[in-house]
């Protein structure tokens, strides 16, 4: 075994990137099940308890050791065990696995074991990755900090008193952790690029259509979307490329899809320069409210792309005030109608009060499993969708919800990206914004739109605040535009260090 061993203790696997991981093991200078023991440990370590950041619900080391031993075994009969050969992969909690409990963090669907798995976890596996275990997320991804979870909130690692983000913040937290070097998230009105924001790593929300949502539980189905959080772009990269591609099973899912990488990495992970590329600054994204600190990183950012070689023009998305109210009739009315199945009737839990019939028991059961943001939207959505408001409030969304996806197209007629802050603030304290349900929402106003119109938005790390808490610069493109996003985000990332930043977790430093 050569010095990439964790046994001369020279190289530890879990500080490595997704594609040196795979290339070890690949050249047999690591074992799938010696990367997999590493990452296993350092969750045990510090992900459980009461100073752990709480990340993943739960962990599969029987799974993933198999999983990781087959990988091994390829490599040993010389056969290509795929392009994530033995890296260790975490999923937010709503991604059906066979044989493994999917919860969506919700008390509604403890002890469900799925009977098979999702599209976008079929093709990790295939692929060659380690499926470790599902993380924590707010409950049925309907949440901007993670601590809706019915299982406690995730904390962040960069100060365990704050929150990750959310809906996908133990997918976010993970990597910022060390825990995996990829993960998977979904993304409905900010819930990949607002937590990959607030812990200082790297998330994308696909054009919808892109992934397959096949096996994933659904939130508002015209809204979600799957992406990849990482460490650096080049990880990135490579693990949306392995969840793309047409599916027949999800009836959303694009037949002919341009590759999500395209030009963005010249030959060996170098970056090209930027010139050609137009980037825009919608003026609507840069407004009073925005914490200081945050503006003067993004607007920083923005300089540094310039100096690269692009192009920088001011634009605007004269719809967007509308899209917070627009995204908030549009999601909940969606998930009113995807959250009816739940029911005690045929998976979950189950709520039989006694003497009670049919009704009392839906009743029974929704009320002590669901929580009451889950509860909220759900009012929320079925008032809008009633007769005699429908038209009012729904139909009037889609309408706005046009509108701005209007805006987005006539701007990228100038542009191939926009440029943005992807939250108005850094990470907030824990408990700081749970009693004002408004305020919360408030937390994804620059994310909202990408999601109605449909487009891939991606957020990269930009910067710190004095306190040490990372900022996050969000790009936008055109459909199936991917590929202009990680050019400017590979340029950007050689050009910085925010993205190789990390933190030291607290029992680290103890």
């Amino acid at each position: 075994m050569s010095a990439a061993s964790t046994g001369t203790g020279t190289t530890d696997p879990t500080t490595m990137s997704a594609l040196a991981l795979a290339r070890a093991v690949r050249q047999r200078e690591l074992s799938a099940r010696e990367v997999t023991t590493a990452h296993l440990a350092r969750i045990a370590a510090f992900d459980k308890g009461e100073r752990g950041l709480n990340a993943f619900l739960r962990t599969d080391e029987a799974g993933a050791l198999a999983a990781a031993d087959a990988v091994d075994a390829k490599v040993a009969r010389g056969e290509d065990p795929g392009v994530l050969a033995g890296v260790p992969v975490g999923l937010k909690d709503l991604f059906v696995t066979e044989n493994l409990e999917t919860t969506c963090a919700s008390k509604i669907l403890q002890g469900w074991i799925p009977p098979y798995d999702g599209t976008a976890v079929a093709r990790l596996r295939a692929a060659g990755a380690i499926i470790v275990g599902k993380l924590n997320m707010d409950e049925f991804a309907m949440g901007s900090s993670n601590e809706n979870s019915a299982f406690g909130p995730c904390r962040n690692p960069w100060d365990p008193t704050r929150v990750t983000g959310g809906s996908s913040g133990g997918s976010a937290a993970a990597v910022a952790a060390g825990f995996c070097p990829i993960t998977l998230g979904t993304d409905t009105g900010g819930s990949i690029r607002q937590p990959a924001a607030l812990t200082g790593v790297l998330g994308i929300k696909p054009t919808y259509g892109r992934v397959s949502r096949y096996g994933v539980v659904a939130f508002a189905s015209s809204l979600d979307q799957v992406g990849p959080f990482a460490g650096c772009v080049e990880d990135l990269a490579l693990a949306l490329e392995v969840i793309s591609g047409h599916d027949p099973l999800d009836a959303t899912s694009i037949v002919e899809a341009p590759s999500a990488l395209g030009p963005a990495l010249a030959a060996g992970g170098r970056p090209q320069g930027l010139a050609g590329l137009t980037v825009g600054l919608p003026r609507e994204y840069f407004i009073p409210g925005t914490d200081a600190e945050v503006d003067a990183a993004v607007r920083a950012a923005i300089r540094e792309l310039e100096s690269a070689g692009a192009r920088v023009i001011d634009v605007s998305l004269p719809h967007t005030p509308h899209a917070l109210a627009t995204y908030y009739l549009i999601a909940p009315a969606e998930c009113s109608s995807n959250l009816a199945r739940f029911d005690g009737v045929r998976y979950g839990r189950r709520v039989q009060p006694p003497g009670g019939d049919l009704a009392a028991m839906y009743q029974a059961t929704r009320e002590a499993g669901f929580g009451d943001e889950v509860k909220r939207r759900i009012m929320l959505g079925t008032y809008a969708l009633r007769s005699g408001y429908y038209d009012a409030y729904y139909r009037k969304a889609q309408q706005v919800r046009t509108l701005i996806a209007d805006d987005f197209r006539k701007v990228f007629a100038s542009c191939d990206a926009v440029a943005t802050p992807t939250s108005p603030t850094a990470a907030f304290k824990i408990g700081e914004k749970t009693a004002d349900p408004v305020q919360m929402y408030l937390a994804d106003v620059f994310t909202l739109s990408c999601n109605l119109a449909g487009l891939p938005g991606m957020s990269i790390p930009c910067g710190f605040t004095r306190a040490g808490l990372p900022i996050g610069l969000q790009l936008m493109g055109r459909p199936l535009g991917e590929a202009a996003l990680f050019q400017l985000a590979a340029a950007y990332a050689a050009r910085t260090d925010h993205a190789r930043r990390r933190p030291t977790l607290a029992l680290e430093a103890a």
